[in-house]
């Protein structure tokens, strides 16, 4: 019998390998943000374990976004990664911490990435 985690995770690997390159990095700037929001709420409500949890995965994320950033592809490339490798020092701080207005502060960065990288991968696509 199949159970509505197991459809879930299958139809979550359809949608990555079928999709384009700029929709997986949509995809992954959505559950970035989505990790962030998650941490921040989870460190003002005081559960650590779920807060230490998002904010790891935030980190991977980043960390994916970072190593495969083609910073020659484009005269913006390299303050990308500086502004990734911020994020990153910045979420590692926050989760020693469990400080909310570092999240915060992190997604206030990211939302617009991830909202100008849709625009883009939506250009792209021609929608």
């Amino acid at each position: 019998m199949t159970t509505a985690a197991q459809l879930r995770n299958r139809y979550a690997q359809e949608s990555v390998s079928t999709a384009t390159p700029g929709q997986l990095l949509v995809m992954l700037y959505d559950r970035l943000s989505k990790d962030l929001i998650t941490a921040e709420r989870a460190v003002v409500a005081h559960d650590v374990p779920t807060a230490h949890t998002n904010l790891v995965h935030a980190q991977e994320i980043i960390t994916e976004l970072a190593a495969t950033l083609q910073i020659d592809a484009w005269e913006g490339g390299p303050n990308l990664l500086a502004l990734y490798e911020w994020c990153l020092i910045e979420l590692f701080q926050a989760n020693i911490y469990k400080d909310a207005a570092r999240i915060h502060t992190v997604r206030e960065v990211i939302e617009p990435l991830r909202d100008a990288w849709t625009q883009a991968a939506r250009q792209v696509e021609g929608r």
